[in-house]
């Protein structure tokens, strides 16, 4: 019976049960695509990933239960930290290849992973009224990047207490719907929706914060920032506005270990 190996970490945080649950597969060559969305559809996690070595590097490809990603920054986060802490990875940074989105650095410092990633290109749009519908508030700006929307809202407050209707946010023309605002202990907080990609509401997500670092690094006037998702889980998460490119960080704890039986 052919097995390969399967580890569950929780991401952007230092204790177990918070954070965003990923699985990490490690594989020897890459398995059909077909096969690896039938382990995420059964794995049930917002995201698991499958890594191949590439050398001295890794290849990486990203799934949710329901279809193949271009970026998912936790899950990425999670299998840097399988490498170095339970594969022996050498060295303090680990380079990985997407064909969606380029290289992909991750580097260690103490408990902190960075993850290397090409910042979002945002625009302005005016779809105030098409948001309002999805979440019940109006946002005071509305911007677009490369996959997703991004309402900006008042406050913490306004962001913790959204019940979006999902019907809605599904009919939006994007990946996910981003709701963020000013934070009252972080620099900016936020909530992703993703009903179109199988994940109602994403407990941490990293991708989201290629498009929210430059978006706040320019309104906040500063280019280390912390942040807050504030989903039930919730997680913490440090940026850095690099221009072209930013550093997303956080922690990572392992859940478990398994065996994933496919022939």
């Amino acid at each position: 019976m052919e097995k390969i190996s399967i580890f569950q970490v929780d991401a952007f945080t230092g204790r177990l049960f918070e954070g965003n649950p990923a699985a990490v597969c490690p594989l020897d060559q890459w398995l059909p695509a077909a096969l690896m969305q039938d382990i995420a559809a059964e794995n049930n996690l917002a995201e698991t990933a499958f890594i191949v070595p590439a050398g001295k590097e890794y290849e990486i490809r990203w799934f949710t239960p329901a279809v193949e990603v271009d970026l998912c920054g936790h899950a990425t986060l999670a299998s840097a930290y399988v490498l170095f802490e339970y594969l022996g990875y050498p060295g303090q940074e680990i380079i990985f290849h997407s064909a969606r989105s380029g290289m992909l650095k991750v580097s260690r410092r103490g408990d902190l992973l960075l993850m290397d990633f090409p910042s979002d290109i945002l625009k302005r749009v005016s779809l105030e009224d098409e948001i309002q519908a999805a979440i019940g508030l109006r946002p005071l700006e509305t911007w677009k990047g490369r996959s997703d929307l991004i309402a900006v809202l008042e406050d913490e407050s306004a962001v913790k207490q959204l019940s979006p209707d999902f019907t809605r946010v599904n009919q939006l023309d994007c990946r996910g719907l981003i709701v963020t605002a000013p934070g009252d202990s972080a620099d900016f907080v936020s909530r992703f929706f993703g009903p179109r990609v199988g994940i109602n509401e994403d407990p941490v997500t990293g991708s989201a914060h290629t498009s929210l670092t430059p978006l706040w690094s320019a309104r906040l006037g500063k280019n280390e920032l912390t942040a807050r998702q504030l989903s039930k889980r919730g997680g913490s998460l440090c940026c850095t506005d690099l221009g072209a490119r930013c550093l997303i960080g956080g922690e990572a704890k392992l859940y478990l270990t398994g065996e994933i039986n496919i022939a």
